[in-house]
């Protein structure tokens, strides 16, 4: 089966609606599906839950749907690189769930896993555990979290057979493999393409079960958004 489709656009357009849940792949600036956020803004679908680790920056990656005001709330662990969010949520123009990093990821996996929901020890006595229920495990308290299904999710890989099979580079193998588990629908942004049978089973991250859509887009931008260098002696 090739699920390859000839744009960001195409693979989204009858699919993305108003009012979903759309879970997002990368950290930081690494590792983001840069032409899907791109075709998610220019298809102009309108109060969204968008769930990833960041929000982006102004103008780049999630900033793109934030400053279009696509967005009408962000489930996310870190969101201190983007002005126009904090202006947005400081003016209750944007609604904001706090996570803890390693609960959203064990949230989007448990979610891909079919698994209801977890108990953790993350948050417990915070403002993360209100109204959550609290349980007593062999004498410590832990908070259920519920688990993350998306309608849609969007990922970036470097990597793919036309199955789907997906091999990610470095820092991309972060959030991406547990987006791609949550997702009703996946579509998968990725750098190369091959022919069923090219990977080798050892190197592929995320299986093509997982996958339903592929988007080539060879040249991706990579945008830093903080760049430190080492001065020479």
């Amino acid at each position: 089966m090739n699920k390859t489709y000839p744009s960001a656009v195409d693979a989204l357009r009858d699919i993305l609606k108003d009012g979903q849940k759309i879970a997002v792949g990368g950290f930081g600036l690494c590792g983001i599906p840069e032409a899907l956020i791109q075709a998610v803004k220019d298809l102009g679908a309108q109060n969204l839950t968008a769930i990833a680790n960041n929000a982006g920056v102004d103008g780049f990656g999630l900033g793109l749907l934030l400053n279009s005001r696509q967005v009408k709330k962000m489930v996310a662990s870190y969101v201190g690189e983007n002005k126009e969010f904090e202006r947005q949520f400081l003016a209750g123009e944007l609604e904001l769930e706090f996570t803890p990093q390693g609960t959203l990821a064990e949230k989007l996996r448990a979610g891909g896993c079919g698994i209801p929901a977890f108990y953790t020890k993350t948050g417990v006595g915070t403002l993360v555990a209100e109204g959550k229920e609290v349980k007593e495990f062999d004498g410590e308290k832990y908070i259920m979290e519920r688990s993350i299904i998306s309608d849609i999710s969007l990922v970036k890989a470097w990597k793919a057979d036309k199955s789907g099979n997906l091999v990610y580079r470095y820092t991309a193998r972060n959030f991406n493999p547990v987006v791609a588990m949550a997702g009703k629908i996946t579509v998968a942004e990725v750098e190369e393409i091959v022919e069923n049978g090219q990977l080798h089973p050892d190197e592929i991250h995320t299986p093509g079960i997982y996958v339903h859509r592929l988007v080539l887009h060879k040249t991706p931008e990579k945008r830093i958004e903080q760049r430190t260098l080492t001065a020479t002696a």
